[in-house]
C-alpha cells in the first residue's frame, strides 16, 4: 500500500515539477538577454596594424603561384610582346614586370609594397593588357607608356610608366607624330 502512495504522489508531482521549469525558463531568458546586452554595449577592442607594418608583411608574402587560367594562343602572343623589366614612373614610383620562367605568359608585377600574379587578356584596342583577377588589379602596356590600377579599389597605382624601349618609342613618336583620323594619304586635312 504504501508503495502505490508513493506512485500516486510521483504521479502527481511530476506535472507541477515540469510547470515549474516551464515558469521558470521565460524569468531565466530576459536575465540572460540583459547580461548579454550589458556586455554588448561595451566596445570590443580593435588590433590596428599600421600601414608601414602592413607593407613590410605585404612585400615578404609569396605571391599566390596556382592559378586556373589556361591560355590560349593568342594569349600567349601577347605574353611575347609585354616590355619586361623596371619601369620608372611619375612621382618616383617604379613598377617592375618580371615573366614567369616556370609557367610561361605569366608575369609578376610588383611596385611599392604589392606584387601581383597577372596573365594576358586580348584587349580590342591591341594594348597589352596583364590581369590579376583575383587582386583586382590590371597593368595597360602602350607603345609609349604604361599604367597599374587596382580596379577594385578604382585607384591608379602607377602612371606614366616607361621602360627603356617605351622611352624611345615616344621620342619617336614627338619626331614622326601619327597621323590624325581625318588626314589624307598626302597628309591635307580633309
Amino acid at each position: 500500500m504504501k508503495k502505490i502512495a508513493l506512485i500516486a504522489a510521483v504521479a502527481l508531482a511530476l506535472p507541477l515539477v515540469a510547470m515549474a521549469q516551464d515558469a521558470a525558463k521565460p524569468a531565466a531568458k530576459p536575465a540572460a538577454k540583459a547580461a548579454s546586452s550589458s556586455t554588448a554595449k561595451a566596445p570590443a577592442k580593435k588590433h590596428q596594424v599600421t600601414r608601414k607594418a602592413a607593407k613590410a608583411v605585404e612585400e615578404v608574402t609569396p605571391i599566390n603561384t596556382d592559378t586556373d587560367v589556361t591560355l590560349s594562343e593568342a594569349d600567349l602572343a601577347v605574353a611575347q610582346r609585354v616590355s619586361v623589366g623596371k619601369a620608372q614612373c611619375e612621382l618616383g614610383a617604379d613598377v617592375t614586370v618580371t615573366p614567369d620562367d616556370k609557367k610561361p605568359g605569366f608575369f609578376t608585377v610588383s611596385t611599392k609594397g604589392a606584387k601581383y600574379r597577372m596573365h594576358p587578356v586580348e584587349s580590342r584596342t591591341g594594348a597589352i593588357r596583364l590581369e590579376d583577377p583575383r587582386a583586382g588589379a590590371m597593368w595597360l602596356q602602350l607603345g609609349n607608356k604604361s599604367m597599374l590600377m587596382n580596379q577594385k579599389a578604382g585607384l591608379r597605382l602607377a602612371d606614366e610608366c616607361q621602360t627603356e624601349a617605351q622611352v624611345a618609342f615616344a621620342a619617336e613618336m614627338k619626331k614622326n607624330p601619327p597621323k590624325a583620323l581625318f588626314d589624307g594619304a598626302d597628309g591635307e586635312k580633309k
